[in-house]
């Protein structure tokens, strides 16, 4: 009970400045990809600024596995978001529901419904899924023999086409990375979309079976 506590505490303490870190990751990382005359010691300079952001996720990572005191496998395979992203940190920016976890006891009672806080987290991790993987695509496509995707707007295109499942085919990945990150979005675009749509049914079934009983005659 006193590392679920304590764990809790951090959690707590730690979410708000570890999301602005993951933005400023993403941040650095998009310079590199996309600043591509920028001079060489600003170039140097973030990668410094990731490499030490990473090394910060990797610290809250283990305080975390200590605080649960559970053994590294178990901790690992019972808390895979936090793996993923310490894994991939350019993904860090989609936990997301934690964030809104530390910020919503300072706020009181929640402001919106259930299902327009799935629709709005899935809605937002959206965007930020695209935009990473639109980065890490176009770092790997770019130059490369063949490669379709010239220019990083072709990527953002590819990566809309691809998170929306439509999947047009005029720009495709050609590295075998690529080709790796193009399917790890296809998996997720198809569990965001599924939960947006999922949510959206749900709310219009309740809302007609609201309407349908405030019409309903009393006694039938």
């Amino acid at each position: 009970m006193d590392d679920d506590t304590s764990y809790a505490r951090w959690e707590q303490r730690t979410e708000i400045p570890l999301f602005v870190a993951s933005l400023a990751f993403m941040a650095a990382y998009a310079t590199r990809v996309l600043a591509v005359d920028l001079a060489s010691g600003w170039l140097r300079l973030c990668w410094l600024v990731m490499l030490g952001l990473w090394a910060l996720f990797v610290v809250d990572y283990l305080v975390r596995w200590r605080l649960r005191g559970q053994r590294f496998l178990r901790f690992v395979s019972s808390h895979f978001l936090h793996t993923v992203v310490v894994v991939l940190p350019l993904l860090r920016p989609l936990r997301i529901v934690p964030l809104y976890d530390a910020i919503q006891p300072r706020q009181g009672a929640p402001r919106l419904s259930l299902h327009a806080r799935v629709i709005a987290y899935a809605s937002l991790s959206t965007l930020l899924l695209g935009f990473a993987g639109a980065l890490a695509v176009y770092q790997q496509e770019r130059g490369a023999p063949g490669a379709t995707m010239r220019t990083f707007g072709d990527a953002v295109w590819w990566a809309a086409s691809t998170l929306s499942t439509v999947g047009y085919g005029d720009i495709t990945p050609v590295t075998p990375t690529g080709r790796v990150i193009a399917t790890g979005m296809m998996v997720c675009g198809l569990g965001l979309l599924g939960a947006v749509t999922g949510s959206f049914s749900s709310w219009l079934m309740q809302s007609f079976s609201r309407h349908g009983d405030e019409r309903r005659p009393p006694g039938r």
